[in-house]
């Protein structure tokens, strides 16, 4: 048979029953939907290479630092001065990059923006040319360099209507007027962010000291050059960074060599991506179990259909038609079957991929870089056909050499033989141990978010909690002592607005990721003479702060405004950093302690409670506040923060007049300060959680999904045996059989299928899960509480969908079932 016709054959019989079409395509469509969009993720973040020239060559230049405990250590600008100017042996280029919050003004109401500070190389090293003007040169990415700026398409569109003239215009940033010199391409991905700007970093080397390792850093491999080989170069260079640049502080060069920086290399895609990548092969998995239990689902479908054309079947082969012509009609309809469900399938992948990204999760990284593409469609197509394979084999394989006798004398009333439903049973079976091994997944999940949600982070009551972000800056109030004191009457005009109870500031909020860190040094406990001792994070803190937050002072008392306008040399410092050094939180309140062995001490005056400040499924972290103006810091300069988070205690969060009562009491100040990340506290800790959230979401629907086609099977296969044996039924009701004993019997066959499921699912669950062992927190893979919860649903489920035709056989009529043939 050729091949056209032979398909025009096909879509001919499938057409002629048309309920057994649409629920095979409709059932087909929700796995191979689902595999697809999970792919098109998995393509999108994990698969594509980077959006630059060239992008297997571009490499991520982190280090370490083991003598600091330090496994990840950003790019600093001596290291990065360093590899440019002495790396040409393994690099091409180089990159170095800083995310940033620009206050724009003179354009309407002031607005803070996310930019990128970056170098001059950045764009070339990844093959990025503006679309309109031109990049910054290596003069304007010095410090004497002119004020510059290049604007993203989208930014450009907003703010400029798409306007080419916009490029030579000025752009006043953070209270200094820069020329717009470009735009974008719209199709470019930043390298780090979303940045609506992007500015020259403008180091100025003689302020630059070996230190500072807070910025993202790249380089282009050279041709010819290995990974190795770049670790020895690094590792090379490390040490004339170490010896060319001065030290931070009172750090000696000893100090530094005791740190033992090291290079951490490895392609700059598996930075961008993270360690997503676990959590998205474990969804893939779990999609293609949903798969197969479409798949068993509709072959149990198809072996009814198969069972039904019987005696068609055996007439042909009596007249000719070969074993092998009539499998491959069997495999042709149902690969056809699966490639009309792939179709379907893959318009439901486009639409939940379109929903994914408009919802954009933070957890996943390259959002906008995902999308169908053509080896999304290969994706799609490849598994319609497995999946048509799959589903085909079993009938083909049992219906496509009937015995030709029993199968003519066969009559309709028969009832099939034990052998007959074989096959169906099995199917049945392995649909509901696959949708246990999903439930479990998914239950292991919703108990590891459980346990995050029971972890105390700190703070009270964060729904009730209002954060923003205000820079004031020195080219707006250049007196650094004004720029505090603005700070302050702005958080007074702000907690004179009714129903606000508290207003707190601080360099950072719990859980936002914007945390500084350094050593800190505590005085009588020195530790090993000539090592840097162990890096901390901690914050700058003005008054209110902890009020604000409901965080509890356990020994005490907190920072006020007063000891941040006497430049009071005190500090505060969590539990656990308490009792690390000084084993009870009375005994710290008086002990020192400072951040370079050249600076002034500090005394601690209060104790906090401790934070996850690296997320709720972390160790909490302990850290140090110190007044947000402090004399005798690095090199004894005054350190003083003019980028500070207010935290707002008001019961009116979610009123619409709030935020802008806010707004008005800023401007009411200085009309020129922008409200950034207005967001509330809750916010910021979902937001903490989204990952575990994130998986917990989507294996609970491929777990539900699952289940609902378990239960289907069990009912369609009940159903149909049912039907099978309604002559035998009869019988036995017209001998004299209860209409509990008939439903017995069915519940009885119903639950033998269910429980024998259930045993292979938990075997295979077991084995399973550990895979996931990196996802859980607070619950082990092998939870007792979540296997018993999983197989109690599964066998109730199992249960009701057997319930439903077992009642149905008890009311068959024995007359009636006796007249059939």
């Amino acid at each position: 048979m050729n091949a056209l016709p032979a398909l025009r054959y096909t879509v001919r019989k499938l057409l002629h029953a048309p309920l057994f079409t649409i629920a095979c395509i409709l059932t087909l469509a929700i796995g191979i939907g689902a595999t697809t969009a999970i792919f098109t993720v998995i393509n999108g973040v994990l698969l594509k290479p980077l959006p630059y020239k060239d992008s297997g060559d571009l490499l991520s230049i982190r280090h370490t630092a083991p003598g600091l405990n330090m496994v990840d250590v950003p790019q600093a600008p001596a290291l990065y001065l360093t590899y440019r100017e002495q790396g040409q042996r393994v690099f091409d280029e180089l990159a170095m990059w800083q995310e940033d919050r620009i206050a724009v003004t003179g354009m309407g109401q002031p607005e803070q923006v996310d930019g990128l500070d970056m170098t001059d190389g950045t764009l070339p090293m990844l093959g990025v040319r503006p679309m309109l003007g031109r990049n910054f040169t290596k003069e304007e990415d010095t410090a004497q360099g002119a004020r510059v700026v290049l604007l993203s398409y989208g930014y450009w569109q907003r703010k400029f209507g798409g306007d080419p003239s916009a490029v030579g215009k000025i752009l006043r940033l953070d209270g200094d007027s820069h020329e717009i010199i470009g735009v974008m391409p719209k199709d470019f991905h930043s390298i780090e962010g979303d940045p609506e700007l992007y500015l020259p970093m403008r180091l100025d080397r003689a302020k630059i000291f070996m230190g500072n390792f807070s910025y993202g850093g790249a380089a282009r491999l050279k041709k010819g050059a290995t990974l190795e080989q770049v670790r020895s170069e690094m590792s090379r260079l490390i040490v004339v960074a170490t010896e060319s640049f001065p030290s931070p502080g009172a750090i000696t060069l000893d100090m530094l060599r005791e740190a033992h920086f090291a290079p951490n290399v490895k392609p700059l895609k598996e930075f961008v991506v993270g360690d997503i990548g676990k959590i998205l092969w474990v969804l893939l998995g779990t999609v293609g179990i949903v798969l197969l239990i479409a798949c068993a689902n509709v072959a149990n479908l198809y072996l009814v259909r198969a069972e039904g054309r019987q005696r068609e079947i055996a007439i042909r082969t009596a007249l000719g038609a070969s074993a092998g012509r009539i499998r491959r009609e069997f495999l042709a309809e149902s690969v056809v079957l699966g490639l009309m469900g792939g179709v379907v399938g893959t318009v439901l992948a486009y639409a939940g991929v379109r929903l994914l990204v408009a919802l954009g999760p933070t957890s996943l990284p390259r959002l906008k870089e995902i999308s169908i593409d053509p080896a999304v469609l290969l994706f799609a197509l490849v598994v319609s056909v497995i999946a048509g394979i799959l589903f085909g084999l079993v009938p083909s394989f049992k219906y496509g050499n009937p015995e030709l006798v029993p199968m003519l004398k066969e009559g309709r009333g028969q009832s099939a033989g034990r052998e007959r439903h074989h096959a169906r049973n099995t199917l049945v079976i392995s649909q509901i141990a696959l949708a246990l091994v999903l439930l479990v997944a998914s239950g292991l999940m919703i108990r590891s978010f459980q346990q995050v949600r029971k972890i105390d982070p700190g703070f009270r009551d964060p729904k009730n909690v209002l954060t923003l972000r205000i820079a004031i800056p020195k080219a707006e109030v250049p007196d650094d002592e004004a720029a505090v004191r603005m700070h302050e009457l702005i958080a007074a005009k702000i907690g004179a607005i009714p129903g606000i109870r508290a207003v707190g500031l601080s360099s950072s909020i719990p859980l936002d990721n914007n945390t500084s860190h350094d050593p800190i040094y505590v005085e009588d406990k020195p530790g090993r003479e000539g090592v840097i001792p162990p890096v901390r994070d901690f914050r700058w803190v003005g008054g209110g702060h902890f009020e604000a937050l409901g965080w509890p002072v356990l020994a005490g008392r907190t920072i006020t405004w007063a000891d941040v306008h006497t430049h009071a040399p005190v500090a505060m410092v969590t539990e656990d950093f308490a009792r690390a050094f000084f084993k009870t939180l009375g005994a710290a309140i008086g002990k020192r302690i400072r951040q370079d062995p050249g600076s002034a001490w500090r005394e601690i005056i209060g104790v906090v409670g401790s934070v996850h400040d690296d997320g709720l499924d972390k160790p909490a972290t302990p850290a140090i506040y110190w007044p947000m103006i402090q004399d005798h810091w690095w090199r004894n300069e005054t350190n003083v923060q003019r980028t500070m988070t207010y935290a707002i205690r008001t019961s009116n969060i979610g009123t619409s007049s709030l935020e802008n009562q806010v707004r008005q009491a800023v401007w009411s100040i200085n009309p020129n300060l922008p409200l950034a990340n207005v967001r509330t506290l809750d916010t910021i800790l979902q937001r903490s959680m989204a990952r575990t959230s994130f998986a917990m979401i989507m294996l609970g629907i491929a777990a539900g999904v699952a289940l609902l086609l378990g239960a289907i099977g069990i009912y369609g296969v009940i159903s149909y045996i049912v039907s099978q044996r309604t002559r035998e039924i009869g019988v036995r009701m017209a001998l004299g059989a209860r209409r509990v004993d008939v439903t017995n019997m069915v519940l009885r066959h119903g639950m033998s299928l269910a429980a024998a499921g259930l045993v292979v699912g938990l075997v295979a669950a077991v084995l399973l899960s550990r895979l996931m062992t990196a996802l859980l927190f607070g619950v082990s893979a092998f939870d007792p509480l979540t296997y018993g919860a999983v197989a109690l649903a599964v066998g109730s489920i199992a249960l009701v969908a057997s319930w439903i035709p077992a009642f149905r056989a008890a009311g068959v009529q024995p007359v009636e079932a006796l007249r059939r043939d």
